[in-house]
């Protein structure tokens, strides 16, 4: 049973008062709303609990008042606190200004549909106008657009009738050729792209498309989906080593992991490791942003270990963010060094969390760090380089974490607080992990969160919802491949579709220089090349 978004405010007492007045009268509207709230809640619980899943925290999240999102603003509005200082004026100022709605997308917003240009019927360039008679007739910049959005199925066939025709002495058969460009090959690599970007990229498991396409009388078995996936990804690897590589010399190196599942999976790290991880790692270096995911055993420090062994010597350390868990932190490495940054949302997601219990501390906490995420937004808006930004910390945001350190050191050092409380452990967590929360004030280019690998990571989580699990090690090892290309055109806003199937068209070229069929620079490499035959 689905719940509705709906907090319904009722205790055990007045819902046992409900029940024994049912037996007396009929119920109110309200009390009806109330009673039917709970049944729905408790056959939610009951769900819950069945699933091995299930977390503390979702069920204290559906029982007990809980914070939908962990937005300063809306946090404090449901601990009834009002910001306070210039941050607070300022959201309770935006909080009057008016929305803006979602209207309808523009016709500039359809880049990947067909274009087609229709002339006037009747008037052409240089005619004289029907209206005045007097005028001549200019096209215009920009031309009048109509969309015209039409379904279809994700993968479509045409059937080729080609006549044949038969001697009727000789009883030779001729037959009609097929068209230019039909090829011999049943599959088009587009038919590959698209199955790998519904399945990897947007969770849609192969039994899921092939009711669909059996439904629109296309039929496409899952069987068939996978040996169109496996095959375009031998084809297009050299792409995702490349990516590696070029990921390796990243200037900031962003990884977590989330769990995984893989039914025969012989165990690199040993028996005595039963977990199986999807890890994603996010590399921003050269304004380029990438992502690769790897699925097995192994921890997201190990993968990013493997992946630093393409780094070049001669560069300096990089930046590596992640959350303070040791697994994601690589093991010390000969010649590699690495520069530590722990996630400011992590620390932060502590206070969230006990908010209720401690409103006013929490405020001071959420409001500290909420001034800290203007400051850096204000960075990126006015388009700051890595010195300006750090420069621009150190003066805005430095005064107030260091207030926040010492706050927090007198919080537990004159016992305001109980160290083991809600409250206690999410300070002392702040200050354990200072100098790693706090790298943004000291190095050029440090972030102040793995949020953009969170947000990488739901591709995987996506995947693992939908399709519950990977059959063998190759399967991952296709899966990941895709994800991290696919994943990668989005960070770059790149249309992974044509991408993909660029890539397999030129396969062969990809495989001699696959640095020039990267998802920023492919559509260059494309245009030279068509130059060159043209020639």
């Amino acid at each position: 049973m689905k719940l509705t978004a709906d907090t319904i405010d009722v205790s055990i007492q007045e819902l046992e008062t409900l029940v024994d007045d049912a037996r007396k009268q009929p119920l109110n509207e309200e009390n009806h709303r109330k009673l039917k709230g709970a049944i729905e809640t408790l056959a939610e619980l009951a769900r819950m609990l069945a699933d091995q899943e299930t977390t503390l925290s979702q069920l204290r999240a559906l029982l007990l008042k809980t914070p939908t999102t962990e937005k300063t603003e809306q946090t404090l509005k449901r601990a009834e606190i009002e910001p306070t200082g210039k941050a607070g004026k300022d959201k309770k100022a935006d909080r009057k200004k008016k929305r803006k709605g979602h209207g309808r997308k523009p016709a500039s917003a359809f880049a990947g549909a067909r274009k087609v240009d229709v002339a006037h019927p009747t008037l052409k360039r240089g005619d004289r106008c029907a209206e005045c008679g007097k005028g001549k007739l200019y096209p215009l910049k920009e031309p009048g657009v109509r969309v015209r959005i039409v379904g279809q199925a994700p993968i479509q066939a045409t059937v080729y009738r080609l006549e044949r025709l038969r001697c009727n002495l000789c009883q030779e058969v001729f037959e009609a050729p097929a068209p230019k460009g039909v090829g011999e090959d049943k599959y088009d690599e587009t038919s590959a792209s698209m199955a790998a970007i519904l399945k990897y990229g947007n969770g849609v498991p192969f039994h899921r498309l092939e009711g669909l396409q059996e439904n629109l009388g296309i039929p496409l078995p899952a069987s068939t989906q996978w040996a169109m996936v496996e095959a375009a990804a031998e084809s297009i690897a050299p792409a995702h080593e490349e990516l590696m590589r070029q990921a390796a010399q990243g200037e900031v190196l962003y990884n977590d992991d989330t769990t995984g599942r893989i039914l025969q999976l012989k165990r690199e790290t040993g028996e005595d490791r039963t977990g199986v991880f999807t890890s994603g790692i996010v590399a921003t270096a050269a304004q380029q942003k990438m992502a690769l995911f790897f699925t097995g055993d192994k921890h997201a420090g190990e993968n990013l270990a493997d992946v630093l062994k393409r780094r070049a010597a001669d560069l300096p350390p990089a930046i590596q963010m992640c959350d303070a868990l040791s697994r994601n932190v690589p093991k010390r490495m000969r010649g590699l060094e690495l520069l530590l940054a722990n996630c400011l949302t992590h620390g932060r997601r502590n206070f969230v969390g006990v908010i209720d219990n401690f409103p006013n501390e929490c405020r001071y906490v959420l409001e500290t760090l909420g001034e800290v995420y203007g400051a850096d937004e204000v960075a990126r808006e006015q388009g700051m380089t890595s010195a300006e930004r750090l420069a621009y910390h150190q003066a805005q945001s430095g005064p107030r974490m260091e207030e926040l350190r010492q706050w927090g050191e007198r919080q537990l050092a004159e016992r305001k607080v109980e160290p083991n409380s809600g409250l206690g452990k999410a300070i002392r967590y702040l200050l354990k992990h200072w100098e790693k929360l706090t790298l943004f004030l000291r190095r050029e280019g440090a972030p102040l969160d793995n949020n953009i690998c969170e947000r990488a990571l739901k591709k995987a989580i996506l995947h693992r919802k939908n399709a519950l699990f990977y059959k063998t090690r190759n399967g991952a090892r296709v899966g990941d491949l895709f994800m991290s290309l696919i994943h990668t055109c989005e960070l770059c806003g790149v249309n992974s579709f044509d991408y993909l199937t660029e890539l397999q068209r030129h396969a062969a070229e990809l495989q001699r220089n696959p640095r020039e069929w990267m998802p920023w620079n492919y559509r260059a490499t494309l245009e030279r090349t068509n130059a060159d035959r043209a020639a």
